[in-house]
């Protein structure tokens, strides 16, 4: 499946998200994902718990940001799930982000080489990083995607 079928499937695409607490953003797009069977509830605890101890390392320059923990913090189904804020904000001492795509994969390979692989493929054009910061509803995301 692609990322576009999983986030269907998973109804985890949230657009135009206010919320300025980096916790509060790795909690929501955790709940679809946790809602539809794909996370314990757990995983997102797993993420915030890792990004106090380590750093959000999976914030990147381009103002994206891959929340994730390792499998056996509770993935139950490999998923993705997908938070565009309106303002970008900081997830702890990292570079700002406003483009959230959470992954859970059911193992470290699939976890490194399909979660990765799939997100930098999909957001490597400058044309839709901008299609998507501007998208105003789910229905142009998914149009995007």
């Amino acid at each position: 499946m692609t990322i576009k079928d999983l986030l269907i499937e998973a109804d985890a695409i949230q657009v135009g998200v206010t919320e300025k607490d980096w916790r509060q953003v790795i909690r929501l797009a955790a709940r679809p994902l946790i809602k539809g069977g794909y996370l314990e509830a757990r995983y997102g605890e797993a993420v915030i718990d890792s990004t106090l101890e380590h750093g959000a390392y999976y914030v990147f320059d381009e103002g994206i940001a891959m929340p994730h923990a390792r499998p056996e913090c509770g993935v139950k189904r490999d998923c993705f799930s997908l938070v565009l804020l309106q303002e970008p904000i900081r997830f702890g001492e990292s570079e700002a982000a406003d483009i959230v795509i959470m992954f859970g994969a059911r193992n470290s390979n699939a976890h490194i080489e399909e979660g990765i692989r799939a997100i930098v493929h999909l957001l490597d054009n400058d044309d839709t990083l901008a299609a998507l910061r501007a998208a105003r509803t789910r229905e142009e995301v998914v149009a995007l995607l």
